[in-house]
């Protein structure tokens, strides 16, 4: 099963359109397809209390953090969709991930080990999209930063991130421009294969 997170709040905005593009071709190539919108989730922050390491779940009263993160330990591939926001991932999105640090990486407390992946050799594809127009949608502060963030939780947990899509400023879903289109279209078809 692939699943897809798509944290962007607008249901037909850029990423949102791009997510939905990619997931009909994967459909399309016979790959099962979960979808999620992160925004519409009701999670908890997390507390910080540690008591979820070494590998059990939040303690925290079940939430959809703990549906999702089921849903990532059972995905065969990952497709995240993410909006730039200060160069970075949204909110909600970076909350589901804290929340999944038992999820997707095995960490002994207290211990001078380094965590171990939880998803070595699932395949994971990343997309952004900003209001920065081309080049500057590349740098750090921008679609770039947003791509750097989600990609250190993907390596940390295992991923093999296959693919990055960085749109630069594109005012609404029609006028994404062919190159990105295909682009997602691609990635689509080639998620059949994982």
């Amino acid at each position: 099963m692939i699943l897809i997170l798509n944290s962007s709040p607008r249901k037909k905005g850029v990423t949102s359109t791009l997510l939905r593009i990619i997931a009909d071709e994967a459909r399309s190539a016979g790959a099962e397809v979960e979808w999620v919108d992160v925004n519409s989730l009701s999670i908890r922050p997390c507390i910080g209390c540690l008591k979820c390491r070494p590998d059990k779940v939040c303690i925290l009263p079940r939430d959809d953090a703990h549906r999702i993160g089921e849903l990532l330990a059972g995905c065969s591939g990952l497709v995240v969709g993410a909006p730039t926001y200060w160069g970075n991932m949204p909110g909600p999105l970076k909350l589901l991930f804290d929340r999944n640090v038992p999820t997707l990486e095995h960490y002994e407390l207290y211990t001078w080990r380094f965590p171990k992946p939880k998803h070595k050799g699932k395949k994971a594809a990343i997309v952004t999209a900003s209001l920065s127009p081309f080049p500057f949608n590349e740098l750090p502060s921008q679609g770039r930063g947003t791509l750097r963030a989600v990609r250190i939780v993907l390596k940390a947990a295992g991923f093999d991130i296959r693919a990055q899509i960085n749109v630069p400023m594109t005012p609404d879903p029609a006028h994404i421009g062919e190159r990105w289109l295909a682009k997602a279209r691609k990635l689509g078809r080639g998620i059949g294969s994982w």
